[in-house]
């Protein structure tokens, strides 16, 4: 099942733009940048707290981040959980009838495998698992 908020996925233009603006709200440095290059994108990562923001930016005007913030602007991108064991979570929810965008779960950024919901079965939220890649 699953289980805490793991972190809320944003969408910016310009990464260094937003990493100034997310530095002076939350009075610290991005604890980690990554390019995801399966995606086209780099990240930022920030904690909140006992929380993680993820900031994205496009490196491809193909993206699905660089599509997304075309058609709806900068903003929370996605929420997503932590879980046990990602392949039987997707499976369960397959079988409860949300659409599944990854029937098999990907290598994404911070050391985590991910797989999406469709925002149409949950109520207009891109819904992203994650577990942690075990070495």
């Amino acid at each position: 099942m699953f289980g805490k908020i793991e972190h809320l996925g944003i969408a910016v233009k310009d990464l260094d733009l937003a990493n100034e603006t997310y530095e002076k709200l939350l009075g610290r440095k991005p604890y980690k940048s990554e390019a995801v290059d399966s995606e086209h994108v780099i990240t930022s990562f920030f904690k909140a707290g006992k929380n993680k923001i993820e900031l994205l930016a496009a490196t491809h005007e193909d993206s699905a981040i660089a599509k997304y913030i075309e058609k709806r602007g900068e903003g929370i991108h996605h929420v997503a959980f932590k879980v046990k064991d990602i392949k039987a979570e997707l499976l369960r929810l397959e079988k409860e009838g949300f659409t599944i965008l990854n029937k098999e779960p990907k290598k994404g950024a911070d050391n985590k495998w991910v797989a999406f919901v469709h925002p149409k079965t949950t109520n207009g939220v891109l819904v992203e698992l994650c577990q942690e890649i075990e070495e």
